[in-house]
């Protein structure tokens, strides 16, 4: 039996049917005898909803509310995937932050990560629960709730992942843009346009192709085959998408 972490994002659970089935494949997972702890984010656009509230009230909304209001839309998520799969006849119980050992510093709206308490979420997986986490959320050390910025759902799968001591953490997302593929796949045949150097895709030192957004990492982009080589260029890929889109925001 496998501990396993699911962390879905929010266009996996913009709807009625998206939320059903994001609950059927964990519970495929459950069903297979393995732990699941799933992760979830604010359904579709719900987090900027929540931003234009608040904007509604007050031009400079206090840091520490508006963190409370914009964890949420995680909440929201939390609660009706909790439904879905009892739905689908499984024990589950949804978990907010603070309830999952979230622990962090006290940088509202950028929080980052302290500590990992994960007692509550073993607890539950022993009784053979499915725990639901709500992503994006912590809680400092004087119980405030604070929230870990854009992509902090992702951030507390994988730490969440680490503090439980999990053998795998699945990134879920149901969005066009992020490929994996395996020798039989083509580089080709990923992207139109996308240049190609032989079976390889040809990329700068940020590792960005020709195709403006489009950055590719690992064995993908040539020799050699090495795990290290394949670590290093998606460490770089993903701090050039990050300035990619931060640029774009501007």
């Amino acid at each position: 039996m496998a501990i396993i972490v699911q962390k879905f994002g929010g266009s996996c659970l913009v709807d009625a049917d998206a939320v059903k089935n994001a609950a059927r494949i964990i519970t495929g997972e459950y069903r297979g005898g393995n732990s699941v702890v799933a992760v979830v984010s604010a359904q579709g656009d719900t987090t900027d909803r929540l931003i234009r509230r608040a904007d509604e009230i007050s031009k400079r909304p206090p840091k520490r509310e508006l963190d409370v209001l914009m964890s949420a839309g995680e909440q929201l998520s939390a609660a009706l995937l909790a439904m879905a799969i009892g739905e689908e006849g499984c024990p589950c119980v949804a978990l907010l932050g603070w309830q999952a050992g979230i622990v962090t510093n006290s940088v509202f709206g950028q929080a980052r990560i302290r500590d990992i308490q994960p007692d509550r979420i073993k607890k539950e997986l022993s009784q053979k629960k499915i725990v639901l986490v709500a992503g994006f959320q912590g809680v400092d050390r004087k119980n405030n709730m604070t929230t870990l910025g854009r992509g902090g759902s992702d951030t507390t799968a994988v730490a969440g992942a680490y503090g439980i001591g999990a053998d795998v953490c699945e990134i879920y997302s149901d969005v066009d843009g992020v490929f994996t593929i395996r020798p039989a796949v083509a580089p080709s045949n990923l992207l139109k346009g996308l240049e190609i150097n032989g079976a390889d895709i040809v990329v700068d030192r940020s590792m960005a192709t020709n195709k403006p957004g489009c950055f590719a990492a690992g064995d993908c982009t040539g020799r050699p085959y090495q795990l290290t080589k394949a670590v290093g260029e998606g460490n770089v890929a993903a701090h050039s998408i990050v300035a990619y889109l931060a640029e774009r925001q501007a």
